[in-house]
């Protein structure tokens, strides 16, 4: 039986799991999917409809677009401080759907420009992310999966209780 190899210049810093672009592809996979949720979601309950004492989508949505815009410029800068020209990103969510869902757009593309400024070694470096989160950068923009995940399941929630159909969760593509 013949075995393929793939040969890895050894770092000193551990075992490389998944490429760089990889990990933007998923996290971008995620985000066209999060995308599908907003849109299913409708107008007059965007901002206000609630479960159980959890926030509204469209918070969650901002605080998703939150982390990822200011999150973004933090890892690709070193620099975790707001700046003036990021600060629109730490409003509250008091647009229409149809801003938001441009402001999400808008999001997508400056992950997109800034992600091939990140080294590769640069994954590996400890960030203080946002002054409080002292982590591997790969763990911080794991970490915003990982929130965007949990804040889209509980879209799914919401969308299901108003007999919404949601998208299907593996369409990320």
């Amino acid at each position: 039986m013949e075995q393929d190899f793939v040969t890895t210049t050894d770092t000193g810093k551990g075992p490389f799991v998944i490429m760089p672009e990889a990990l933007l592809d998923h996290w971008q996979g995620h985000r066209k999917l999060t995308r599908k949720m907003i849109e299913a979601f409708p107008e007059d309950k965007f901002f206000n409809y609630s479960i159980g004492g959890m926030r509204p989508f469209a918070e969650l949505v901002m605080e998703m677009t939150r982390l990822a815009a200011l999150g973004m410029h933090g890892v690709s800068t070193g620099d975790w401080t707001t700046r003036e020209d990021l600060r629109r990103y730490t409003e509250a969510a008091t647009a229409s759907k149809a801003e938001i869902l441009a402001l999400w757009d808008e999001v997508t593309e400056l992950i997109n420009r800034l992600w091939p400024t990140i080294k590769a070694g640069d994954f590996q470096r400890v960030d203080l992310a946002f002054g409080l989160y002292e982590l591997p950068v790969y763990s911080i923009i794991l970490y915003w999966i990982d929130n965007e995940v949990h804040h889209r399941g509980q879209a799914y929630v919401y969308l299901r209780s108003l007999e919404i159909e949601p998208p299907p969760f593996w369409e990320r593509w």
